[in-house]
């Protein structure tokens, strides 16, 4: 279950998704099987080499990568997440969703 974010947020990761780009989407999360994680990001892109690529270059393996709808993407968990935003200078999802605070 997603919540945290805003209809228009939702709809600005889509329209970046649609549009080639790499789109991040971070939201608070709830999910039994990772009762450690609060948050996940969402890392989508409509052109599924390229998100495959992605994730490679950030030594993830692209295997987990959602084909859901029309917006796939990889769900950024954990330890993962954080060293990634951070290495992507996305501090605003890390502060937003107080990512700094659970190291």
């Amino acid at each position: 279950m997603a919540f945290g974010i805003t209809r228009a947020e939702l709809e600005a990761w889509k329209a970046a998704i649609n549009q080639g780009q790499i789109a991040f989407l971070t939201h608070y999360w709830r999910d039994a099987r990772f009762p450690n994680s609060h948050t996940v990001t969402k890392v989508g892109c409509r052109d599924v080499q390229k998100l495959a690529a992605w994730c490679r270059a950030h030594q993830l393996n692209p295997d987990y990568i959602h084909y859901r709808d029309q917006y796939p993407h990889f769900d950024l968990l954990g330890p993962y997440q954080y060293e990634i935003l951070q290495q992507l200078g996305l501090q605003d999802h890390i502060i937003r969703f107080g990512l700094h605070k659970r190291r």
